[in-house]
């Protein structure tokens, strides 16, 4: 499992979409969080990064292992991050 933190107009995470979509064909839980519009999302996202990590979106982090990707990644690398 990951999570994603992106932003609605981001066009890194627009970038990502296809690449996030074809891991949860294959199965990856994939677990989404808009945080330019929604407060709550936006405070989740700096309980896993508080601005020293990434400090933008998008965002992933796998909440078990806490390992994280920054910004636009191959899916490969995100295949590994979801363990």
């Amino acid at each position: 499992m990951i999570y994603e933190f992106y932003g609605e107009e981001c066009p890194h995470c627009i970038t990502m979409k296809p690449l996030v979509d074809k891991l949860r064909l294959e199965g990856v839980l994939v677990e989404q969080f808009e945080v330019w519009h929604n407060d709550n999302n936006a405070h989740k996202l700096h309980q896993y990064d508080d601005g020293s990590k990434c400090g933008g979106v998008p965002f992933f982090v796998n909440p078990e292992t806490k390992k994280f990707i920054c910004g636009e990644a191959s899916y490969e690398e995100l295949k590994a991050l979801a363990g």
